[in-house]
């Protein structure tokens, strides 16, 4: 091999990256543990990234509809605040829509408990009447109420000087949350002011310091990526208020009761993607549990039916196209991602996987292209 000047500088950058790589996997432990304390410190900039990521996709459509000259300097601001006020009302109105009902629901609870603990006490007791031997069996278990006790004394004794700690903890965790809250707030509403100033900066940055094919390329899969995880969000809402409308109105038509409340809560629930319409049904089907079990096996019913047609037919078409992604692999990024981070990694997966579906598509293409170009020019030759 020629010990050219070029093959020099890649010996060397392939010799320190060999170095690199060898100290980190002796030391690991120590890196891992570094890794962690930057991600802690950099917290309150990340979670103002992604808030101004969400709310710059509502406040590009306040900016297209708004009566203000493009040149205006108070075009950004207004459509900021705009932004803010329309997130926080839709907030407000959620909470004032369904806080009345979910009273409601409390009080008609401490009725509705008391009698059907009763039914199942009764229900019990025929039960015990027509099969004694189960109530010979109950009998006839030992439980160690001595062992219970002291048990449960000495927990209370060692958890009792634990208290003031624990309760200290969790109010310093709470200060310590609503700071970086307030922080990240403050950081998104300045990304989203100077978002082309920061944009023309990164730009420039990589242009510095980067060939021009490899900053190119980057700034292709970033813009690729930024509008997939808003076609994302958008596809996600818009799904999620299909979902609750549809529960709504059918739960009206049945005349089944809590079904603004029910609508409301599948709703939120479901911008979780596929699965997170369950919570909303088990919550359901416990409030109609307590009124009538009937009418909470008809809830369940209905639950399946629009969960299938849901799941199947308006999540894969409406999330998935908005995101160029097929729908059999919606599913499979979903599934993964589940297993992989919970719901963090069902709402990251399905536009990550759509970012990788377009590139490798892309990529495909090119090969193939090029094969063919080949063998158009050995037919040539022939």
């Amino acid at each position: 091999m020629e010990l050219n000047d070029s093959t020099i500088k890649k010996l060397r950058w392939l010799i320190i990256f060999t170095v690199i790589a060898v100290v980190a996997g002796i030391n690991y432990r120590s890196l891992f543990a570094l890794i962690v304390r930057i991600v802690g410190i950099l917290t309150p900039f990340l979670l103002g990234g992604v808030m101004a990521f969400v709310l710059n996709v509502p406040m590009r459509a306040i900016e297209r509809i708004l009566p203000v000259k493009k040149e205006s300097q108070f075009r950004r601001p207004f459509s900021l605040v705009l932004t803010f006020v329309f997130v926080i009302g839709i907030l407000l109105v959620v909470t004032f829509v369904v806080m009345p009902q979910l009273f409601d629901t409390v009080l008609s609870l401490q009725y509705s408990l008391p009698v059907f603990f009763n039914d199942v006490k009764q229900g019990a007791e025929k039960l015990f009447a027509q099969y004694p031997e189960i109530s010979d069996y109950i009998n006839n278990i030992q439980i160690d109420w001595k062992s219970y006790l002291e048990n449960i004394v000495q927990f209370l004794t060692v958890g009792a000087g634990t208290v003031l700690s624990s309760t200290l903890a969790a109010a310093l965790n709470f200060i310590s949350g609503v700071t970086t809250f307030v922080i990240g707030v403050v950081f998104a509403v300045y990304i989203l002011l100077q978002k082309e100033n920061l944009s023309r900066q990164i730009k420039k940055f990589m242009k510095a310091f980067l060939p021009d094919h490899v900053s190119n390329r980057i700034l292709e899969i970033l813009t690729l990526t930024s509008r997939t995880f808003s076609n994302f969000l958008t596809g996600q809402c818009v799904e999620a208020v299909i979902l609750g409308s549809m529960f709504f109105l059918t739960l009206s038509i049945l005349r089944l009761p809590y079904a603004l409340l029910i609508g409301v809560l599948i709703a939120f629930t479901a911008l979780i993607p596929m699965f997170g319409a369950l919570i909303g049904c088990a919550i359901g089907a416990f409030l109609m549990l307590m009124v009538k079990p009937f009418d909470a096996a008809l809830f369940l019913i209905i639950f399946f039916v629009l969960q299938q047609i849901e799941g199947n037919l308006i999540y894969p078409h409406v999330v998935g196209n908005s995101v160029g992604l097929p729908a059999i692999w919606v599913l499979v990024a979903v599934t993964i991602g589940g297993s992989a981070m919970g719901i963090v990694g069902m709402l990251i997966f399905i536009p990550l996987c759509s970012v990788l579906y377009a590139i490798l598509r892309e990529t495909v293409n090119k090969r193939i292209w090029a094969k063919e170009r080949v063998k158009r020019k050995k037919t040539v030759k022939q």
